[in-house]
């Protein structure tokens, strides 16, 4: 086991948080999540598996709410019938599964997995089914992200303040776009080096690749899919909090910023996931129009439907070798993608994880014993139907959580909030089933999850003790609180 550089800031950082009042410590919590690919420990004795930033951050964070809180909070966002009970059913139907599965189907079938070429690095290949240290690490992420979502609630549930969430996403949207600049910059000027410190997870590093003559934006990520998969929840966040007037010069600066770092980072992930995120976007700021009460944003909807077809297609009569120089690049990006050795290795991921969904009869090959380009087929390879049902129950829980009604204090940001944190989620969930790899969907995920579950309950009441003025000569009887 060795301590990376980012694992000795993270430490530092986690001590702060200790010492910090406890409000602090969620939005330290989210920003370390933007370190997708720097690992604060790395462990050769499994594999060369890399313990991220915020994955070790998360003991500090989930210590730091526990003194503060206690473990009533934290019990109450597991409770039977609670988005955090069908969570903790999956949880350990995963672990379940990665422990027995592999071995009882061992040699049934063969997976997508990652396999140990050399001490610092490991490659994605087809093998037959059989426990390995993948199996560990997923287990031990999905038992993260149930820790996360927990931790989360109590937070929420013992502050009551649906505002911290909005700063901890404009946070780390901020820091997003510098990285996302300071990766271009490094890039043309070659020093690339510069950000070698943000890039030591054991991983393939795809930080150095262009595309049409545009830089593959992968900020502090390994690759730019990666990025892109961060950086849509960002703009979905940020622009549902835009949309609802929260912040707005903030906001608004920061959705146009997202929107250019996705549509500059030439990925297909941000392009599909775009295609789908602004219509929906569009919806949502058409029913706040129309909504008593909330402002919403009618020139967002005039722009959708009149002045930006009007551009385009002005540009495009204006400038015809700019249509051509646009086909082009979306003919490379997405029609062509299916015939690119990417394409084909991503297909046959998805064809071999679906194979093992079949010989394993439904039940699946176990927590990360296999991969593949689809966050659907990655839960049905690895935890058959009954995980995938457990994981959409759990989702659209989540997503139907009420909002408080417009007449409680404080509702509107809290509505904010949490519309913007379900929207974040849809994103989320869209780039993974456009591209996910593993089960494991990010600390960034359940820590909306955990805040949103919370945010719909509102503060928990804080009993008093109750003063009673029995008689001007008596002394005051204060009552036990209940």
């Amino acid at each position: 086991m060795s301590l990376e550089l980012m694992g000795l800031v993270t430490a530092l950082a986690g001590l702060f948080i200790l010492a910090a009042p406890v409000a602090w410590a969620f939005p330290f919590m989210v920003f370390s999540t933007l370190f997708g690919a720097a690992a604060a420990i790395s462990l050769p004795m499994l594999g060369g598996a890399s313990i991220l930033v915020p994955n070790l951050l998360l003991v500090f964070f989930t210590l730091r709410v526990f003194m503060a809180t206690g473990e009533g909070y934290m019990m109450a966002a597991l409770r039977p019938q609670s988005p955090g009970f069908w969570l903790l059913i999956l949880t350990l139907l995963g672990i379940f599964s990665a422990i027995y599965f592999p071995r009882v189907f061992e040699g049934v079938t063969e997976t997508m997995k990652v396999e140990r070429v050399t001490s610092s690095r490991n490659v994605i290949a087809l093998s037959p089914l059989r426990f390995s240290a993948s199996n560990i690490t997923q287990a031990v992420y999905a038992l993260g992200g149930l820790i996360t979502f927990a931790v989360s609630y109590a937070y929420f549930r013992h502050l009551g303040k649906p505002a911290y969430l909005v700063t901890a996403i404009i946070i780390v949207a901020t820091a997003d776009i510098g990285f996302a600049i300071a990766d271009v910059v490094t890039y043309f000027t070659g020093t690339e080096y510069l950000l070698s410190f943000v890039r030591t997870a054991n991983y393939a590093l795809l930080t150095a690749a262009e595309k049409g003559g545009l830089k593959r934006i992968s900020g502090t990520f390994a690759e730019a899919s990666a990025f892109s998969e961060y950086t849509l929840v960002l703009f979905a966040i940020i622009t549902s909090l835009w949309l609802d007037r929260v912040r707005s010069w903030a906001t608004g600066i920061l959705t146009a910023l997202l929107l250019l770092s996705l549509l500059l980072s030439t990925s297909a992930t941000a392009l599909v996931g775009l295609a789908i995120v602004i219509p929906f976007l569009w919806i949502r700021s058409w029913i706040s129009s129309a909504s008593p009460f909330t402002s919403g944003r009618p020139v967002f909807l005039a722009g959708c439907l009149l002045v930006i077809p009007v551009a385009l297609v002005s540009i495009f009569i204006l400038f015809p070798s700019v249509g051509d120089q646009v086909n082009e690049f979306l003919d490379m990006m997405l029609l062509s993608k299916a015939d690119s050795q990417s394409g084909k290795e991503r297909f046959l991921w998805n064809a071999m994880a679906y194979e093992a969904f079949v010989n394993t009869f439904g039940i699946g090959a176990g927590l990360g014993s296999a991969r593949a380009s689809s966050f659907i087929l990655v839960l049905l390879s690895n935890v058959g139907r009954p995980g995938f049902i457990l994981f959409v129950v759990f989702t659209a829980s989540i997503l139907s959580a009420r909002q408080p009604a417009p007449s409680e204090n404080g509702a509107y940001i809290a509505n904010a909030a949490m519309r913007a944190g379900k929207c974040g989620l849809i994103a989320l969930l869209i780039g993974a089933c456009t591209s996910g790899t593993v089960y494991d969907l990010g600390l960034l995920f359940y820590l909306i999850a955990g805040s949103i579950a919370a945010i719909s309950l509102g503060r928990a009441p804080i009993h008093v003790p109750k003063v009673v003025h029995r008689d001007v000569r008596q002394p005051i009887d204060i009552a036990e609180p209940s």
